[in-house]
């Protein structure tokens, strides 16, 4: 098998509400990449990324630059050897693990297709039939917070993302956090998450304010020494999120005492092949894995739910259906939640396939 050809979309996402987070930080509209590589057997697998502006060190644009830096590697090589070739990319562009991204994924679907099993499997085999969602509450009104809370709940979820900070108001987030957890009740997760967007004055002074209650924070300042210094001062479980980004960073934050949870985001690794190894060492340092993706929709949820399911259950916190948040929907034999859980696609590679009516005409062409 050999590859052929690299076609590349862009597809505009927006989500059902905008999306509000810690320092002016929105996600309303946002541009999605999604990559097919096909083969001369006639098999294809497919691929996306989603950066969110203004969030992490990744930029829309630069992924049609990226795939075509990345071609002259790609084209006429042997696609089943996923991370060999990956290293053979990552040789010859180093870092843009976000552009790099929708490839390695691409690649891991297209070697599932072409051996006739799922990605899960080709991950270690499946943990779970269906994998617990968390629900990610917009930083609004604090009685807006809780509604839409109380919603989720009714429907089954039982873990909630509140966002916080977006008026650097410790006391503002604190009383979202107090709201929410009163309206979903004792038992469900709620954690505050200002995405780094907190100083540790702020963050310490919200979580003191919530420490009788159970929650747990999320991010709360640009670097893991903050991070650790918050859960200190408030002794409430901190979960990391864009301070995660390798294994470097993630031995760190254990170090610090900091890494009770951990966001593993494909995008911030650069795909598949690289959050696998994060996954492991994540199991053997005792941290619960968020398993997902900055943003996207029915592609990169795909994989986000096939690592899930091949990640041991002790240690899942939960994953993320990003496609519930956005539209269009683009691979119409996507999955869909049902009382806050959500199953990977059945079927070879991903499961999923876009719909070309969706998709429109490609951006980039490459044979």
């Amino acid at each position: 098998m050999k590859i052929t050809a690299l076609t590349l979309w862009s597809v505009e996402l927006t989500s059902f509400e905008t999306y509000y987070m810690a320092e002016g930080k929105t996600c309303a509209t946002v541009t999605s990449h999604i990559l097919r590589i096909d083969s001369d057997t006639g098999l294809a697998g497919w691929g996306e990324v989603c950066p969110i502006p203004h969030y992490l060190p990744a930029y829309a644009g630069g992924v049609p630059a990226a795939v075509t830096e990345c071609a002259p590697v790609l084209m006429g090589a042997e696609p089943l050897g996923v991370e060999a070739l990956i290293d053979r990319i990552e040789a010859h562009l180093p870092g843009h693990a976000y552009a790099k991204s929708l490839i390695d994924m691409a690649l891991w679907d297209l070697f599932g297709r072409a051996v006739n099993q799922p990605l899960h499997t080709l991950l270690g085999g499946r943990r779970q039939a269906d994998l617990p969602l968390y629900h990610s509450i917009t930083c609004i009104a604090p009685d807006e917070m809780a509604r839409i809370a109380r919603e989720a709940h009714e429907s089954g979820i039982r873990q909630f993302q509140v966002k916080l900070g977006t008026e650097a108001d410790w006391a503002m987030d604190a009383e979202r956090l107090i709201k929410v957890r009163e309206a979903v009740g004792p038992g469900p997760l709620v954690y505050g998450d200002w995405n780094c967007g907190a100083t540790r004055l702020q963050a310490t002074r919200t979580g003191r304010a919530v420490a009788h209650l159970d929650v747990m924070l999320e991010q709360p300042c640009a670097t893991l020494e903050d991070c650790a210094a918050v859960r200190a001062a408030t002794g409430l479980p901190m979960k990391i999120d864009e301070n995660a980004q390798d294994m470097a960073t993630l031995l760190r934050a254990h170090a610090l005492g900091c890494l009770d949870a951990v966001a593993l985001k494909l995008s911030k690794f650069g795909g598949i092949s690289a959050m696998r190894r994060a996954r492991d060492l994540s199991v053997h340092l005792g941290a619960e894995i968020c398993a997902e993706c900055t943003w996207g929709s029915d592609i990169v949820t795909a994989a986000a739910l096939h690592f899930a399911a091949a990640t041991p259950a002790a240690h899942l916190l939960n994953t993320c259906d990003l496609s519930a948040y956005v539209g269009p929907r683009i691979c119409p034999d996507a999955p869909t939640r049902s009382n806050g859980r959500i199953a990977p696609p059945e079927g070879p590679g991903l499961g999923v396939t876009p719909d070309p009516q969706v998709l429109g005409a490609p951006i980039l062409e490459l044979s």
